[in-house]
């Protein structure tokens, strides 16, 4: 079937309202939950969302905007590499041909033997513009894919779906999880900023509560099966909440996260933070393994790794990864303020690492908006690198831009371009995401888009040598082969 054909038999249109004025109250999320339809029909090829966020009234249009179908930083993971069939899966907020800013939950792979993708499944229509809505991916052991839905704030509901085959994405079932508290089993339909990792442990998910109590609430659960999970824990509630970005390591799970000051707004976030635990959530330490009773409520905790607040800086979270070593290393951006534009410069790309004994802090480079964003690879012990958009792009000060890879090879100490990924692209092209268990054929993955104006937004991959290659909008047949992109 085609986009055209299953747009119009989509039973809601996009919402009215903003989506950055979306409002954060309950709106009954579980009887909305009983009422999804799972679609489970085809796509006739790659299209993401376009969306914007509160506009600014300024030459930049918006506080950040763009095609964002690989949006937000607090999603985790987009892509994962599977060995076992030769197959990078991949998940991304999708479109239709009509209309740009219809979110559809999209799930595809790359065929690294025949170097080809499907036509991508079409999940479900979240009933939304809003791309913090956007989907994330999981595999179990047994190689089923799981597609976590997630929602901005509480006003929507939130769904989890597994594939009914292994290592397949023709066909995907709901799935209806509960949390354990106490002694009853509570219904799962609303989370935001999900952040899904698999172990041999089973599933471990970082996320965030609205409302609960502070305005943004960062929690963390675990499932062996993906169906019955742990009571939901609060990590933090400091004056009104936080962002946060997570990571896994070996036997050791960490969030890295920011704080909203009181009384300033939500569009201010300031200071690092890091945590983690190494017996799934039973107990959280400082990294050198000072222990802390969750939630955190006090600025000023054991788990911060430096004050910017006293430098008058925000603090935008990017990645969380561990070395050979198995230590932390965060990646983010500090800058002067919210607003687009050149007086909140620079907008500094840091690396903090942890030598086992302190953090040190190294720069990267510097970009132009708060929202370009890369992800951390750590190839080997002394290969670093970072995928993103740190050049300057068609649309300046609006977010992402020219995509380029940057190496270290003293462990994050210093930094070098290595190449431009990307040069005279008609639009910016945003939020670069590393694929998990990485081949080389396929390391990172993102899209394009206007900065200041909607537009339709392509879809793209970088293999480890920097050769790009785009997704087609549509093409006739089961399977398609990528063009590389000069």
């Amino acid at each position: 079937m085609c986009l055209r054909l299953i747009h119009i038999s989509l039973i809601s249109l996009v919402l009215a309202c903003p989506a950055w004025a979306q409002p954060e109250s309950e709106s009954d999320p579980e009887s909305k939950a009983e009422k999804v339809v799972t679609l489970n029909t085809k796509a006739d090829g790659y299209r993401g969302i376009w969306y914007m966020n509160q506009p600014s009234g300024d030459e930049y249009v918006y506080k950040y905007s763009g095609g964002l179908g690989t949006y937000c930083a607090k999603h985790k993971p987009f892509a994962i590499y599977c060995p076992e069939v030769n197959k990078t899966f991949f998940c991304y907020g999708g479109s239709t041909a009509e209309d740009n800013r219809q979110l559809l939950h999209m799930v595809s792979y790359f065929d690294h033997e025949s170097k080809q993708v499907p036509r991508p499944t079409i999940l479900l229509d979240k009933q939304t513009n809003d791309a913090h809505d956007n989907p994330v991916i999981s595999i179990d052991s047994d190689g089923h894919l799981w597609i976590f839905s997630t929602s901005h704030g509480r006003s929507r509901p939130s769904y989890i779906h597994r594939s009914v085959r292994p290592y397949d994405i023709e066909e995907f079932e709901l799935v209806h999880a509960t949390q354990s508290t106490g002694d009853q089993e509570i219904p799962i339909t609303n989370f935001s900023y999900m952040q899904i990792w698999h172990s041999d442990k089973g599933f471990h998910a970082f996320f965030t509560r609205y409302g609960d109590p502070a305005a943004r609430t960062i929690g963390f659960m675990s499932s062996s099966d993906g169906r019955q999970w742990s009571s939901w824990q609060r990590l933090a509630a400091i004056e009104q909440g936080h962002y946060q970005v997570s990571g896994i390591g070996i036997d050791k799970l960490g969030t890295s996260f920011n704080y909203h000051p009181q009384g300033k707004g939500l569009n201010w976030r300031t200071n690092l933070y890091y945590l983690e635990t190494e017996d799934n959530g039973d107990s959280w330490h400082t990294v050198d393994g000072q222990p802390v009773e969750v939630p955190l409520t006090d600025v000023q905790n054991p788990a911060l790794v430096h004050d910017f607040e006293s430098e008058g800086l925000n603090v935008y979270l990017k990645d969380l990864r561990y070395d050979a070593r198995n230590r932390p290393v965060l990646l983010y951006v500090t800058s002067g303020g919210y607003e687009a534009g050149p007086g909140n410069d620079p907008r500094t790309w840091w690396i903090s690492r942890w030598t086992g004994k302190r953090w040190e802090r190294f720069p990267i480079t510097t970009s132009d908006n708060n929202y370009d964003f890369g992800e951390l690879s750590i190839v080997s012990p002394y290969d670093w690198r970072l995928i993103g958009p740190t050049e300057s792009g068609p649309q300046p000060y609006n977010p992402g831009g020219e995509v380029a890879m940057w190496r270290s090879v003293d462990r994050g100490r210093t930094w070098n371009r290595v190449r431009q990924l990307t040069q005279e692209s008609p639009m910016n092209h945003t939020y670069v995401r590393r694929v998990l268990h990485a081949h080389p054929d396929f390391v990172a993955f993102w899209a394009d888009g206007h900065g200041r104006q909607p537009s339709e937004s392509r879809l793209y991959l970088s293999n480890s040598n920097g050769d790009v290659y785009r997704f087609p909008e549509s093409f006739d047949g089961p399977m398609t082969s990528l063009e590389k992109v000069p």
